[in-house]
């Protein structure tokens, strides 16, 4: 009965307190299974929602911006006959239960349980009720799109938020910023669906507000041109300097490899046969780039004196929309962090199972959901933190020294980063925080830095190696000697054994 607006006060008031105590009932209920702390999360997610609307609603009573409220509390005085205004409204409260007479207002609440509801949200089997992210959608979308390239899951999964690996023209595309809207798009529904307590929405403004910040500042990585050259400045240490060449011949001498990465660094197409790519990047040496014919640079850039204003504006406005997008993911990526380790666990998990272990799986997920028992995992003893196998459960010792796990590799150039084992250790030398770390040194991350960890030993060969591309004759180490039985020893090496009475 809230026909007056102090009554409907009053009953807002009733319910919020009622919906307060109901939570922390249901949050004194001792839950173990994932199944049951996310439909609890959900129930008390629909509570909150219902007491912000409820409280607006008071808000709305207490401004009183039409005056309903103080003209009420001035009728509950009446004109001098209170007794007659006591009659009024005792008879209001007659009728009112003569007309709805199965209205009991005298049975007792009861509060013994607190939010009642099952779980109504909605996952896909790879998902496993929010433990694993399903990514396959978008997996095939990437690897068969132009800026995408072959690769497995795991490695799609590993390096979702590694953005620079892709090339610059790519990019500004609207396919490249469709695959990031439906991208952030999951990861924004599954975290509402998983953490649905978490203010999604404010933590996506205020990603975006210091994304404005950033990248009126020039300071977003990547994007530090805010979108406005065709190749990144983070490319210039890919450059070469053609003066240093006399000739094509002379440049096919450095290699396909390094050709290919100089002329990606200038924007140029990179295919072709080796003579195709030297005489290509040769052009550079008697033609300023801006002057270059239009065919000689990559699809998707636009050289500089054949751009407009209009062409460049829109072209910084592309940029700009794909970084904010590349932002909102990696924002998501790293609220999703820990689901992200479970599903690379779970896919290495899985690669290792044979097809009559992963049918039994499937078979035992039926049985459970059937059965609507999501138990939690029992405690495994496992004191020697050994990596967890296909089952569930720790790897045998012998096998964990079998594959060297016991085995720590350091790097340097990751910032001590330690590596347990030869195929991790071999395999974060491809990995993005190993290539983000050259880049930041000024080295290519190329096949000549493989195994090498240490900085000054990384700047030395990086050194050396492009003494040798300018052509410079370094006589100690260059200048071959040899002796009476036809060995071959640098000048050096010569002189240090004739010196000792060996040759």
């Amino acid at each position: 009965m809230a026909t007056t607006l102090l009554e409907q006060t009053r009953g807002l008031q009733e319910d919020n307190e009622r919906l307060v105590a109901a939570i922390v009932r249901d949050y004194q209920k001792d839950v173990k299974s994932h199944k049951e702390k996310l439909a609890q999360n959900h129930r008390v997610k629909k509570a909150l929602d219902s007491l912000q609307l409820q409280s607006e609603r008071l808000l709305q009573i207490y401004e009183d911006k039409d005056g309903a409220r103080k003209e009420e509390i001035a009728a509950l005085k009446g004109d001098g006959d209170v007794m007659a205004t006591f009659q009024a409204r005792l008879k209001e409260v007659q009728d009112y239960h003569a007309k709805y007479p199965s209205t009991d207002i005298t049975e007792p609440e009861d509060t013994s349980g607190g939010l009642r509801g099952e779980l109504d949200v909605e996952f896909s089997g790879e998902e496993s009720l929010g433990r694993f992210l399903d990514l396959h959608e978008s997996f095939n979308r990437f690897i068969n799109s132009k800026f995408g390239r072959p690769m497995e899951y795991a490695e799609y999964v590993a390096s979702l938020d590694s953005f620079e690996g892709i090339k610059r023209h790519h990019r500004f595309s609207k396919a490249y910023r469709d695959y990031l809207t439906e991208l952030r798009d999951y990861l924004l529904g599954f975290q509402q669906r998983t953490q649905p307590l978490v203010d999604v929405a404010g933590q996506l403004q205020k990603t975006r507000e210091a994304f404005a910040q950033e990248w009126e500042a020039g300071t977003v990585p990547g994007w530090a041109d805010r979108g406005a050259a065709e190749v990144p400045a983070e490319a210039a240490a890919g450059k070469l300097d053609v003066d240093a060449f006399d000739s094509v011949e002379e440049l096919e001498t450095i290699g396909a490899q390094r050709l290919k990465e100089a002329l990606e660094a200038e924007g140029l197409k990179a295919g072709g046969t080796l003579r195709q790519r030297a005489e290509r990047l040769m052009l550079l040496r008697d033609t300023p780039r801006d002057k270059l014919d239009r065919k000689h640079f990559a699809k998707g850039i636009i050289p500089q004196a054949a751009r407009t204003e209009g062409a460049a504006a829109k072209q910084a406005a592309a940029g700009r929309a794909a970084a904010e997008l590349e932002a909102e993911v990696g924002s998501l990526l790293d609220s999703l962090a820990k689901v992200v380790e479970a599903t690379k666990d779970q896919i290495e998990k899985r690669s290792a199972m044979t097809f009559e272990e992963h049918q039994a799986e499937l078979a035992e997920a039926e049985e459970a959901q059937e059965q609507d028992s999501d138990e939690e995992d029992d405690f495994i003893y496992n004191p020697l933190k050994l990596p967890m196998g296909w089952d569930g459960k720790p790897i045998p010792y012998w096998l964990y020294k079998l594959h060297g796990l016991n085995q720590e590799f350091k790097c340097e150039i990751c910032g001590l980063a330690s590596y347990w084992g030869r195929r991790a250790f071999e395999r974060h030398f491809k990995e993005f925080k190993h290539q983000n770390a050259m880049r930041a040194l000024g080295i290519p991350n190329s096949k000549l830095f493989f195994e090498v960890t240490s900085i000054a030993d990384a700047q030395e060969l990086w050194r050396n190696v492009q003494s040798r591309e300018k052509g410079g004759f370094v006589r100690d180490t260059e200048e071959e000697y040899e002796d009476t039985q036809g060995n071959v020893y640098s000048k050096k090496t010569y002189e240090d054994l004739k010196r000792q009475g060996i040759i």
